[in-house]
């Protein structure tokens, strides 16, 4: 069968290198993709956005299957015109999409259906916004509702800092028409925890759980970033915690879908913060997270374009979804500066013995060579029996890296290992 992948990113080479493995695919076309999947797919000039260049682009290749990746072109419809074309594809419709596309619809469903989470208020004036903020509890959340590259959330912890995000975000527009609304929430604290679970609508089977880091610089300091890292299975989250998120969260959150007439199949990502009074949702992600899916689909033992098609055609109830119980470490690698201004364009060298787990994210590949094109280039994973051996795998595969400009956090699931025996 011949498959396509939309998205150009870690996450896309991740998903790409795990369909490699089905005896079903036979070509695997990415748009945009990227340089460093050179190896891997048939790599298109094709923006992810582009829906109506990628519906004609599948109908004259004669494409059996798309893999919808982004939030973006998810949110703008491509499924929905894919399978208007004939093409039956992974990933939810733009109506159910919507559950990542405007936080204000998220935390009303949550709020309508008794799904935990932060209280909170929504804006669509500044001011009025402001003055709300000048008698809140501190830290206080501000986040814009629509889509903003995983950058859209401002954690204030003074009044100082509030009301230069609220400008920021709906006076200046920094993201856009995505600030013309904001969530402004409570405070959350305790373990961070990612859950991305497969679903058809009816059956929710979650993959293994893992820890983002999402600050620039180690200690979890500096800027938000799309991702610096991730390890897989979280371990604050345990059995007792996965069944308690199964009944308060997972399954009532595609009911409530369900009963809006917004029926979700493929990934929903649940961003889920475990807290003194039980796991509440932070955010909902309509696809698999990025850098969440580069630690848990090497772990995944099952054929994932058979869970794939399963989700897509409404039999994932009979559909094995089965791990390793290994653990895994994604080091990102990114160009300094990032996830402000960088450099790009310097070759990069990475030894073939370890190109199997090395996903790459920003590059372009010229006169045979591989050149840094990002603000994150690389996403470096090992895999190991202990979270230990993971992470010290991951960071003795950095040091085999070689590229200008470089930089990557030192502590990549150091507070994991807090919550293990291991140290």
């Amino acid at each position: 069968m011949k498959i396509l992948v939309v998205g150009g990113g870690g996450r896309e080479h991740a998903i790409i290198r795990k369909l490699k493995e089905s005896k079903e695919i036979t070509e695997i076309h990415a748009l945009p993709g990227n340089g460093g999947m050179y190896k891997d797919a048939k790599t298109v000039n094709i923006g992810a956005k582009d829906i109506d260049a990628i519906v004609k682009y599948a109908v004259d290749n004669e494409i059996d299957y798309a893999v919808v990746a982004p939030d973006d072109p998810l949110v703008l419809g491509c499924v929905d015109a894919l399978e208007k074309a004939g093409i039956p594809a992974f990933g939810p419709k733009a109506n159910a999409a919507i559950i990542e596309g405007s936080k204000v619809f998220s935390k009303n469903l949550m709020k309508k259906y008794g799904i935990p989470t932060a209280t909170y208020e929504v804006f669509s004036d500044a001011d009025l916004a402001m003055e709300y903020v000048k008698s809140s509890a501190l830290p206080i959340v501000i986040k814009a509702d629509g889509l903003a590259l995983g950058k859209g959330v401002i954690i204030a912890f003074t009044r100082e800092e509030a009301i230069d995000a609220i400008n920021s975000v709906m006076n200046d527009k920094k993201f856009g028409s995505s600030g013309d609304n904001i969530v402004i929430e409570e405070f959350l604290t305790g373990p961070e925890v990612s859950v991305l679970a497969f679903t058809d609508g009816k059956t929710v089977k979650p993959m293994i759980s893992s820890m983002d880091h999402k600050r620039a610089l180690d200690g979890d300091k500096g800027l938000n970033t799309g991702g610096m890292g991730t390890i897989a299975p979280n371990p604050y989250y345990t059995k007792e915690i996965a069944d308690e998120c199964m009944k308060t969260i997972f399954l009532p959150t595609i009911d409530a879908m369900n009963k809006e007439g917004r029926t979700f199949k493929g990934c929903l990502y649940f961003g889920l913060m475990l807290t003194p009074n039980g796991p509440k949702v932070i955010e909902y992600n309509c696809r698999f997270g990025d850098p969440e899916t580069q630690v848990v689909l090497p772990l995944l033992e099952s054929d994932l374009f058979t869970i794939m098609k399963a989700t897509t055609y409404g039999t994932l109830a009979g559909c094995e979804v089965k791990f390793s119980d290994k653990c895994a470490c994604c080091v990102i690698m990114a160009s300094k500066g990032y996830p402000e201004k960088y450099q790009s364009g310097f070759e990069m060298e990475i030894p073939e013995e370890i190109e199997e787990l090395v996903y790459v994210a920003g590059a372009k590949y010229e006169n045979e060579k591989l050149l840094s094109a990002g603000g994150r280039v690389l996403g470096v994973v090992d895999v190991q029996p202990t979270l230990k051996k993971a992470i010290d795998g991951a960071y003795a595969k950095v040091n085999k890296i070689k590229f200008d400009n470089a930089f990557y956090r030192h502590d990549i699931g150091a507070r994991a290992l807090m919550a293990t025996e291991e140290k």
